[in-house]
């Protein structure tokens, strides 16, 4: 029999490429420049020259077995080397080879720690606004999305409000800062917080809550913030990374889990993920893109490109009467829908071209996230557009 679970989720639209394809449609139609497609947090700024200068050498000086083979099911053993070496070297949390298991980017090692951390009818909590997929991952698994919502004014972490959520079937926390798709990066003080919370409520439960902390815009942060090392606040974490904008390469899907040298029942989540990453196929990342982060681990593309789109994009937004936090890192605005209606909003700012994803995909109604992430030509060109927008919603006076 066919699963008719894999029906409905195969059947559901997701938003993001949904309104991407539309996108790409229009464009066809009535000419790409015409078009502000703001959809997918897919890097517009070409990848650092340590990427094709190592690519280009392998492929030049290592044999086929080398560069082609099946690695070990969770990746080399040097490049896991050189993954623990990054980390011990920059967080001073003291990861061995052993820790840390290769995967093809961010979303297998989600998917992988779902299935690893999840037994049937356990709870996986997280923080609102989040990435549309967490529940996908989470209900693949066996387990129950419990969202939590972050402060309303700020989208910083409300632990007060996860204190109430937690139960005896809460098993994970996960946590993405900076965040998708608000591009706030939690304080120090309210992970502290987080952490004294949950060894307190790992206690009463009698089991471990583990934090899962999803990083992969973790370079991608502006001025001087300090984007604080979860596994270094709260020892039973499982760190979750991927290259995809740190090194522009979100088609080579290349990332990595790591876990904390003195998690509780370390022997176990390891087989755990071990066994995850196994039955879900999730094995033997890439041999040539393992060896190339390798290399690359610590370099970043040219963040300045993206700070400047940052700072264009929200001046530009709050200039003609729209509202939102102001992100330190990332790649998004989460901007506040005119009138609370984010599908509407989204709806009417097709009408102009303009095409964003409402808040509701990321579980926080009377937003929508417009990614950045494109060339400066393409955020100038909008702005004409959005002035439209906002005289509709009369935030603006209409131009004569």
């Amino acid at each position: 029999m066919i699963s008719r679970r894999m029906i409905g989720w195969g059947s559901q639209d997701c938003a993001i490429r949904e309104i991407s394809a539309y996108g790409e449609k229009r464009a066809a139609e009535i000419g790409a420049d015409k078009v502000f497609n703001f959809t997918i947090g897919n890097p517009s700024v070409e990848p650092p020259d340590c990427v094709h200068e190592s690519l280009e050498r392998m492929l030049k000086e290592l044999p086929p077995e080398k560069l082609h083979s099946y690695t070990p099911a969770p990746g080399l053993e040097s490049v896991r080397q050189s993954m623990a070496d990054y980390l011990q070297r920059s967080f001073g949390v003291g990861y061995r080879a052993k820790d840390v298991y290769m995967t093809s980017g961010a979303s297998s090692a989600l998917a992988i720690l779902a299935y690893a951390l999840l037994s049937p009818g356990d709870e996986m909590l997280t923080f609102t606004p989040c990435f549309s997929e967490y529940r996908l991952y989470t209900e693949a698994a066996g387990g129950r999305l419990v969202e939590v919502p972050t402060d309303e004014d700020s989208f910083q972490l409300d632990v007060g409000a996860l204190e109430k959520a937690l139960t005896p079937r809460s098993a994970a926390v996960l946590v993405n800062s900076p965040n998708n798709p608000s591009g706030v990066i939690f304080r120090r003080e309210k992970l502290e917080q987080l952490a004294e919370l949950l060894e307190r409520k790992s206690a009463e439960y009698g089991h471990t809550i583990y934090i899962i902390a999803d990083e992969p815009y973790r370079e991608l942060v502006y001025g001087d913030m300090e984007v604080p090392f979860i596994p270094a606040i709260y020892r039973n974490t499982v760190y979750c990374y991927s290259f995809s904008k740190t090194l522009s390469l979100p088609g080579e899907r290349i990332g990595f889990i790591a876990l904390h040298p003195e998690l509780d029942d370390y022997a176990s989540v390891y087989a755990a993920v071990c066994g995850a990453g196994r039955a879900l196929g999730y094995i033997n990342a890439s041999s040539i893109f393992q060896l190339m982060v390798a290399e690359c681990i610590g370099e970043t593309v040219d963040i300045s490109r993206y700070e400047y789109n940052r700072d264009f994009i929200y001046g530009a937004l709050t200039e003609l009467g729209f509202s939102c936090v102001r992100p330190d890192g990332a790649f998004y605005l989460f901007v506040k829908a005119p009138g609370g209606d984010s599908r509407d909003f989204c709806r009417r700012a097709m009408e102009h071209n303009i095409l964003l994803i409402p808040g509701d995909e990321f579980g926080r109604g009377g937003y929508a996230r417009l990614a950045y992430c494109v060339t400066p030509e393409r955020l100038h060109s909008s702005i004409p557009a959005f002035r439209a927008l906002a005289e509709e919603y009369g935030l603006v006076s209409k131009t004569e």
